[in-house]
């Protein structure tokens, strides 16, 4: 079946053709944990991966391949593989690529629990793990040698809103050798593709933006096919067992559908919301990489379609305000993950990225006072007046 080439046409339609399934317009679920074989030899052939199919769901299935069909073409690789979550395919993928001696040069600000398992993990089994500046390329110029394997980081990074300028990184990675793999979580494949910049791999928490509706924990790695095979084989089925449901892959395929047209009211909204809390006098600095007052701002519009809908925002008095806003709010709801209908907000030094020591948050640029905010899918009127009536004012301030 012929499919067009836009990004919306692709997220519904790749890979699936309903005269193949019995007419049915939505793909089938497979429920199913093995598949038969029409013969003995055949499924010995299938084993050797000399015919192609299905033999147990641990492995592959066909609810699963759909969605890394169409993740795959979204963000414009030769494969996708989907896990349990986005820990999953970040496990998975590093533990493929990585062994005693290697090293792993990674920016400065990385999601608390990627953060854990580098340093509580790999390290444990004699990784190097290296924190560098990647704002600045040239710092991994001067950082990478020939035990570096892996160069990792996030852009946006959560939670500082931070970018990496993917083209000018892979480059002088690719120089000595080494593999480039990127979380495009906060930006997915509508904002920014990866690997058309130079990326070897992409991952994602699929919990996110991609699911799109908070009921559904998945995660998903994109890439070379060769290298989707081995960390399906090794990373995934004998290292992790991080296997997604297909149950959960429905739930992502159905989210694929509507990403474009989410993202676009995800990102006028923050925009808004952005230009909106700059100007509010207990405010003192906003992290948004679509503000003129963005330090990247130049990088994010080469980068980025747009620049996302997650706002990263500090309070004058710091964490003790912080809180009292947040226990102000109404509407908006005080909860971690991102990247649902309902617009989110966390304190990161307390929550997702409390792993880190005060002294760790200091030096990777997580202030105690920094606020996160997941711009959600309400009427942007709403989301100011909840966020205006807890924001501290200086009546407040002083009674406080």
């Amino acid at each position: 079946m012929a499919v067009g080439k836009g990004f919306s046409t692709r997220a519904i339609h790749h890979a699936y053709d309903p005269r193949q399934n019995e007419g049915a317009l939505v793909p089938p679920l497979h429920l199913t944990s093995t598949f038969t074989f029409d013969t003995a030899e055949a499924g010995g052939e299938i084993f050797a991966g000399e015919r192609q199919g299905h033999f147990y769901s641990r492995i592959s299935n066909p609810t699963c391949d759909l969605l890394e069909n169409r993740m795959a073409t979204l963000e414009g690789a030769e494969a996708g593989l989907a896990l349990s979550s986005g820990m999953g395919a970040i496990t998975s993928t590093l533990w493929t690529l990585l062994k005693p001696g290697d090293e792993i040069i990674i920016d400065k600000t990385l999601y608390g629990c990627t953060f854990t398992y580098l340093h509580h993990g790999l390290e444990k089994w004699g990784v190097t793990v290296t924190h560098i500046d990647l704002t600045e390329p040239e710092t991994l110029r001067a950082a990478i040698s020939e035990k570096t394997r892996v160069v990792y980081f996030e852009t946006p990074a959560n939670p500082n809103m931070r970018l990496v300028d993917i083209r000018a990184v892979a480059e002088i990675a690719h120089e000595a050798g080494a593999t480039v793999v990127v979380d495009n979580t906060y930006a997915t494949p509508y904002l920014t593709r990866p690997i058309a910049l130079g990326a070897d791999l992409v991952v994602h928490s699929a919990t996110k933006y991609l699911g799109g509706h908070g009921d559904v924990v998945a995660g998903i790695v994109v890439g070379r096919a060769e290298e989707i095979t081995e960390i399906r084989m090794v990373g995934m089925k004998d290292m992790t067992g991080a296997v997604m449901a297909p149950f959960n892959a429905m739930l992502v395929l159905r989210g694929l559908k509507t990403l474009a047209l989410r993202l676009d009211r995800h990102c006028a909204s923050a925009k808004v919301i952005a230009d909106w809390l700059e100007a509010q006098p207990g405010v003192t600095k906003v992290h948004y990489p679509g503000l003129e007052s963005f330090g990247q701002v130049a990088l994010a519009r080469r980068q980025m379609d747009q620049p996302g809908a997650m706002i990263a925002f500090e309070l004058e008095g710091g964490l003790e305000a912080g809180r009292a806003m947040m226990n102000r709010l109404q509407m908006i709801q005080r909860a971690v993950s991102l990247g649902d209908a309902e617009t989110l907000i966390q304190h990161p030094a307390s929550m997702t990225h409390s792993v880190y020591t005060p002294e760790e948050r200091a030096v990777h640029g997580i202030g105690d006072g920094l606020i996160r905010l997941s711009v959600g899918l309400e009427e942007v009127e709403d989301i100011l007046a909840d966020l205006e009536q807890a924001l501290p004012t200086a009546a407040r301030i002083a009674a406080e």
